[in-house]
């Protein structure tokens, strides 16, 4: 009898596959199930004791510990150069031989395995493993995980739904990820009965969440490779979430009307009356605004002038400088791809939770 498994792909990055994927393995080793995971094909590689491997796949090994081969659970990197390589060479049936064993050494005496792909389900056709050739090759149904909306994922869920149907493989169902509680009624009934009249099952609608959309203060600095300049800070100082960006290029009258809990301020280095303003606001402790300014960002390629350097030295405030212009900073943290990170327990138990609360499980996990 073959494991229970299941194939997590999406209509596009970013929409998320690793948390539907941490939440479905958190709830299942909850319940004491001896849970696999593989994710075939990588893009995003990260260094570890056992070599080169795709993040997602260290990261589920890191919380889950399952025991298994790193290089198993990602057997496929698909690093720089690898696409014009296989075009030039080919290895279509070696690739395919090697997730091939790789599912099977990760799948041994496993209660169920999650298969998280990559992308949409054509992803990977340019060398022969698009997510749904791979769910082929594994005989795993598959789950599409798309963002919240109506005619948006109904109409690429549509495309990819024409491949698999192509490869023989079984559409599970669709889970609508990131809806507004505002619209999450409204739009839990429409994608509900737009999918069942193109006969494809909804098997859950996850709100948006701003504990698994935020990014830390680390993460941040971590994007624009900025450098802290703050000292004295306290030890979880970069762990803060950052909810709401604020571009300080405004008088200080308009941004007051603007702070709000959890702000990141983007301003220009030389834009002293911001700064001061930010810090007065960080260190307001009325009952009406707590922890307004999670951070503040300077850009520009020049230091505080030494006054405002010697204030932010004398307060616990995480200050970050960076070379580019405010608006080059401001949209690449807009445009952050957070992703959780091993060390992030909360955001963990917080997938966990919603997926146990909004999933259809029966669906996924048949008795479980």
């Amino acid at each position: 009898m073959s494991t229970p498994k299941v194939f997590i792909a999406a209509t596009h990055q970013n929409v998320g596959k690793t948390m539907l994927s941490l939440g479905i393995l958190g709830n299942l080793h909850r319940s004491r199930k001896n849970i696999g995971y593989i994710k075939p094909v990588g893009q995003r590689t990260v260094e570890s004791k056992q070599g080169a491997v795709d993040e997602d796949a260290l990261l589920m090994e890191m919380v889950f510990n399952t025991g298994a081969d790193l290089q198993d659970m990602n057997p496929v990197r698909v690093g720089r150069g690898f696409t014009a390589q296989y075009i030039k060479h080919g290895r279509g049936k070696e690739l395919e031989e090697k997730i091939q064993e790789a599912y099977k050494n990760v799948s041994q005496d496993r209660d169920f395995v999650v298969i998280e792909g990559t992308g949409h389900a054509g992803v990977g056709s340019v060398f022969g493993l698009s997510n749904a050739r791979v769910a082929k090759l594994l005989k795993a149904p598959m789950v599409i995980v798309a963002p919240g909306g109506v005619g948006r994922p109904i109409d690429e869920v549509a495309l990819s739904s024409e491949l698999l149907r192509k490869e023989g493989v079984e559409l599970a169902g669709v889970v609508i990820n990131k809806v507004k509680m505002e619209k999450y009624d409204q739009i839990k009934e429409m994608v509900v009965k737009g999918f069942k009249q193109r006969g494809i099952k909804v098997l859950g609608v996850l709100p948006y969440d701003d504990v698994l959309s935020a990014p830390t203060l680390k993460e941040v600095l971590e994007e624009i490779e900025g450098k802290l300049i703050s000292q004295n800070l306290p030890e979880n100082a970069l762990e803060v979430v950052v909810r709401h960006n604020l571009v300080g290029a405004m008088s200080v009258h308009q941004a007051l009307n603007y702070f709000k809990t959890g702000s990141l301020i983007i301003t220009p280095v030389d834009s002293e009356d911001i700064i001061v303003a930010a810090i007065r606001m960080a260190l307001y402790k009325g009952e009406s605004h707590p922890n307004m300014v999670a951070g503040i960002v300077l850009t520009g390629e020049t230091m505080p002038h030494p006054v405002i350097l010697d204030l932010i030295h004398r307060t616990q405030i995480p200050v970050i400088t960076c070379h580019p212009d405010t608006y080059t900073v401001a949209a690449r943290i807009h445009d952050l791809m957070v992703k959780i990170r091993p060390l992030e327990q909360d955001k963990i138990e917080h997938a966990a939770m919603l997926v146990e609360q909004y999933l259809s499980w029966d669906e996924i996990y048949p008795g479980g």
